[in-house]
């Protein structure tokens, strides 16, 4: 069946399409764009395969602005799509207050919990997912000095750069971690241009790994990075195919799977908080044909050994939203 998506945009004031059918899922993108090769994409992936796997169809929306997350969580659930999935924390005030006005309607949110009957909140261990990649950049590493760029200065990306520091310390009690935020403000996912800036400065100060979680703004991370001759590590997708050879690896957040699995579910959605990690496949580290040069037998084992322990309770890998608190830096 060919697909038939309702794309709601600014300049049409989400209006929706009269042909959307009642009980369609829809899928709302955070800001950057569902091609951000990032976060976004992950859930555009996971809405795809469901889509080809079932033949169904489902509405989307790309926001432009803040303005605009409750009003198109409104217009979707008026229209009568269910289930309504949204991609970010972003979302969780306008959600708390959409969601008790439609109770028969379901909503699953990614990376925020929002206490109503009718919600899915699915939240993600990647402290453990960066735990691993910092592993791999301490054994990469010929400097003994990495780096990692986060997007917006919020707790959720801090968890990322605490768990890659404990795995970077790990194997190198004494390596450097150089750390920057590309800003405070929604903006900060979507600049290639000062992701590749930051990268740079970095690079200047020794850095031969880098790892980002900035959403669009990595495009330009991992671009300089290969530029400049060091090695970038990806986030949320696979983004080893990007710079082939250049990139190490990439820590994946099965942000797909959250999606495909709210849409499978569709109105028998269970509700609740829903947390994925190592033990249960949501958050890894991607090894193929892109990296495989790069990426050793013996780092391959010291990083599987530690993702046992991790998924098994024996290694425990600090999470920063605990105590907003990383205590090796």
């Amino acid at each position: 069946m060919t697909m038939m998506k309702t794309l709601l945009t600014a300049a049409a004031g989400l209006a929706l399409s009269a042909g959307a059918a009642l009980a369609e899922p829809a899928l709302i993108f955070d800001l950057g764009g569902k091609f951000d090769k990032s976060f976004n994409e992950s859930a555009y992936n996971g809405a795809q395969r469901w889509a080809e796997e079932t033949g169904g169809d489902y509405a989307e929306v790309e926001l432009t602005s803040e303005a605009q997350r409750e009003q198109a969580l409104r217009r979707f659930a008026e229209n009568g799509n269910n289930p309504i999935v949204m991609t970010g924390f972003a979302f969780g005030n306008a959600l708390a207050e959409v969601a008790p006005d439609y109770p028969d309607t379901k909503f699953a949110i990614i990376d925020m919990v929002v206490e109503e009957p009718n919600v899915r909140s699915v939240v993600f261990n990647e402290h453990e997912g960066s735990y691993l990649v910092g592993m791999m950049a301490a054994m990469a590493s010929d400097s003994g000095t990495v780096g990692f760029i986060g997007g917006m200065d919020i707790p959720l990306i801090r968890k990322f750069a605490c768990g890659y520091v404990q795995g970077v310390k790990a194997v190198d009690g004494d390596a450097e971690v150089i750390q920057n935020m590309t800003g405070t403000t929604p903006a900060a996912w979507n600049d290639p241009v000062k992701g590749s800036e930051i990268t740079k400065a970095q690079i200047s100060q020794g850095a031969d790994v880098i790892y980002h979680a900035a959403g669009g703004t990595g495009t330009g991370v991992l671009q300089s990075a290969a530029d400049e001759g060091v090695l970038g590590i990806g986030v949320d997708s696979n983004q080893n195919y990007l710079h082939p050879g250049d990139v190490l690896t990439s820590m994946v957040k099965r942000v797909d799977n959250a999606v495909y699995e709210a849409m499978m579910a569709g109105d028998d959605l269970e509700t609740g908080i829903v947390v994925m990690g190592l033990a249960n496949g949501g958050v890894g580290y991607a090894l193929d044909e892109h990296n495989a040069d790069l990426v050793s037998e013996e780092m391959q084992a010291s990083v599987d050994a530690a993702a046992d322990r991790i998924a098994s309770g024996d290694l425990k890998v600090h999470d920063y939203m605990s105590d907003n608190n990383c205590p090796v830096e």
